[in-house]
């Protein structure tokens, strides 16, 4: 009888990894070509994957703090802040300090960052085109990867 073999997807322990075994690097490819198609749909929008991130949040609930905004993108304020400024820049929000707290600022949509809304509707639909999976598909991904999500953060 043959000995069994290992085969990339049960690699033996004292083995080296093997890089197209790991999760960590199919994660990591998959997000770099996930955001290179992103770079390429947003340039019509005049935007980074980074302040359509911003722009995704306030869309959904507008006027937040730094760190609320924060909270629902994984990023620290020392992250946030300086793209939150370019952003200001760009006319797409304004930063304003809260008036029953100085140390906390509100982030607003302006009037152009609120058009963007309609442009970036369309977005979705391109990607899942992309993807060619199905709606279903896409859904069950999404959701398997937010419980590894909420996995992996009890044990950092």
């Amino acid at each position: 009888m043959d000995a069994p073999h290992d085969t990339p997807a049960t690699p033996a322990l004292n083995q080296v990894p093997r890089l197209d075994a790991q999760l960590c690097f199919a994660l990591y490819s998959t997000s770099l070509a996930m955001n290179k198609l992103y770079r390429k749909l947003l340039r019509k929008l005049g935007l980074t994957y980074s302040q359509y991130l911003v722009m995704m949040v306030l869309w959904e609930r507008d006027e937040l703090t730094v760190s609320e905004v924060g909270e629902r993108l994984f990023l620290d304020s020392a992250t946030l802040t300086p793209l939150l400024k370019r952003m200001e820049q760009a006319e797409l929000l304004t930063r304003t300090r809260c008036p029953n707290d100085e140390r906390q600022v509100i982030i607003a949509l302006t009037a152009r960052g609120d058009r963007l809304r309609e442009e970036a509707a369309l977005l979705p639909a391109e990607i899942i085109g992309a993807t060619q999976c199905t709606l279903e598909q896409v859904v069950g991904m999404k959701e398997q990867l937010n419980t590894l999500r909420a996995s992996l953060m009890k044990s950092v």
